[in-house]
C-alpha cells in the first residue's frame, strides 16, 4: 500500500469512528463535561462578540459560534452537532498534518506507531469535541508542517491565523530556529505578528472598547490549575463568571482570585534565558526540529500563571513526533490520564482539596518534557531518526 492510501485510509477511518460517536451519542453525552452550553450561552448576548460585549478569547472561535448559532436558528442541539462537525474536520486536518509531519521525521516502523496512538488519542480523548482547541492545533501544525518542508512564509500564515484561535500557534516560531540563520524566523514571525495584528485592528478600530477589554480579560482571572496557583491560593478553575459582566468593559479588567504572589513578569526573563540557552547550545544540524517546539511548550506550561486540561491537546502531538518511541508514549499517556483524572474525575465532583496533587503531578511532568527536549537540542546524533 502506498503512502497516500495509508494516510487517506487512516483519515477515514478515524471519521467514520468519530461519526459513529456522534451519532450514537445522546445530546447530553455529546455536552459531557465540556463548554458547549457555556459557548451557546455567550451566543445569547445580544450584538456581536468584540463589537457589542467582551469575550476571552481571540476572534475567530466567537465569531464561529455566533455564526453557528444563527444558522441553526437559536436550537442547542443544532448548534451542537454543526460544531462537533466543524470540530470533525479541524481534528481531521490535524491527523492529516500529523501524518504528513512523520513522514518527514521517522522511518516506517517509528512512523506507524505514533501515527496509530494519535489516531486511538484522537477517537478516544473527549477534549477533542469538548472544547474548540483542536482548531487552533491545526493551525499549529500546519505551520510547523510548511516550516519542515522549508516553506516558511506559508508557516507564518497558518501561525498568524492560528493566533487569532488562541495564542499557542506562536510557539511554532521554535521549529524555524537556527541561530546562524535569524533572518528568516524574522520574516516568518513578521509575517505571522502582522495578520494576528490586521485581524484585531480591524477590530479595534470597530470597536475599542470590548476589542481591548476581550484583550485584557484573561489577565484579570489570576492564576488556577498551576503551581503558581498553590502559590497564590487559588484552587478554582480558569471559568468565567456572569454572562451579564460582558456587556460591561470594565468589568472585564476586574480581579478574580487572589492576586500573584510572585509576579509572572518575575518569572518570566528566567524561563526566556533557559530557553534561548539551550537553543543556542543546539547542534544546527540537529534534524529533529520538534524537539525546539516541545521545549518551547514545557517552558511556556512551567512559566504559565493558568492552566486548562484541553491544552494537552497541543503538547500530545509534539510530544509523539519529537521524542523517541519510548518517551513518547509513556508521556503523552501519563499527560492524559493526570488530565482526565482532574477534570472530569476529580473536579467535577467538588474535590477541588485533591488539586495540588494533579498540579504537582503535572508540573513535574512539565520538567520531565523540558528536560527530555532539551536533551534532545544537545545531543548531535539520534538513533531513532533515520527515515527509509
Amino acid at each position: 500500500m502506498n503512502r497516500k492510501s495509508d494516510v487517506l485510509n487512516r483519515l477515514g477511518l478515524f471519521v467514520l469512528a468519530r461519526l459513529i460517536l456522534y451519532l450514537t451519542l445522546p445530546l447530553e453525552g455529546l455536552h459531557g463535561y465540556g463548554d458547549f452550553v457555556t459557548f451557546f450561552s455567550v451566543t445569547q448576548i445580544p450584538g456581536w462578540p468584540f463589537l457589542n460585549y467582551w469575550v476571552e478569547f481571540p476572534p475567530v472561535f466567537p465569531f464561529l459560534s455566533e455564526i453557528l448559532m444563527r444558522v441553526s436558528g437559536a436550537q442547542l442541539h443544532v448548534y451542537t452537532y454543526l460544531l462537533l462537525f466543524v470540530l470533525l474536520a479541524a481534528d481531521a486536518g490535524n491527523l492529516y498534518f500529523f501524518q504528513r509531519l512523520a513522514s518527514h521525521l521517522w522511518n516506517e516502523e517509528n512512523r506507524h506507531f505514533r501515527i496509530d496512538l494519535y489516531t486511538v488519542i484522537l477517537i478516544a480523548l473527549p477534549y477533542s469535541w469538548w472544547y474548540f482547541d483542536p482548531l487552533a492545533v491545526l493551525f499549529l501544525l500546519a505551520g510547523i508542517t510548511y516550516a519542515v518542508e522549508n516553506r516558511p512564509m506559508r508557516a507564518g500564515v497558518m501561525w498568524g491565523l492560528g493566533a487569532l484561535v488562541k495564542f499557542f500557534p506562536f510557539l511554532g516560531f521554535a521549529t524555524l530556529w537556527n541561530w546562524r540563520i535569524p533572518g528568516r524566523m524574522l520574516r516568518t514571525a513578521a509575517v505571522a505578528i502582522g495578520i494576528f495584528l490586521v485581524g484585531i485592528a480591524v477590530l479595534w478600530l470597530v470597536s475599542p472598547q470590548f476589542t481591548q477589554a476581550s484583550l485584557q480579560s484573561q489577565g484579570r482571572k489570576g492564576s488556577w490549575e498551576t503551581i503558581w496557583a498553590l502559590v497564590d491560593g487559588n484552587l478554582t478553575t480558569g471559568n468565567f463568571g456572569n454572562l451579564v459582566d460582558r456587556l460591561d468593559a470594565r468589568l472585564a479588567t476586574r480581579a478574580i482570585g487572589n492576586p500573584p504572589r510572585i509576579s509572572p513578569w518575575v518569572t518570566l526573563p528566567p524561563f526566556v534565558l533557559l530557553g534561548v540557552f539551550l537553543l543556542r547550545k543546539s547542534k544546527t544540524s540537529l534534524p529533529q526540529p520538534l524537539a525546539a517546539v516541545g521545549l518551547a511548550f514545557s517552558l511556556f506550561f512551567l512559566w504559565s500563571q493558568g492552566w486548562s486540561v484541553q491544552w494537552v491537546l497541543f503538547l500530545i502531538p509534539i510530544i509523539l513526533l519529537g521524542l523517541e518511541k519510548r518517551h513518547a508514549s509513556l508521556l503523552s499517556v501519563t499527560f492524559i490520564l493526570v488530565n482526565v483524572l482532574e477534570w472530569p474525575l476529580l473536579l467535577s465532583r467538588g474535590l477541588f482539596n485533591l488539586l495540588p496533587v494533579t498540579v504537582l503531578f503535572r508540573t513535574t511532568l512539565f520538567i520531565l518534557s523540558g528536560w527530555l527536549f532539551g536533551r534532545q537540542l544537545l545531543t548531535e546524533s539520534q538513533t531513532e531518526q533515520s527515515k527509509d
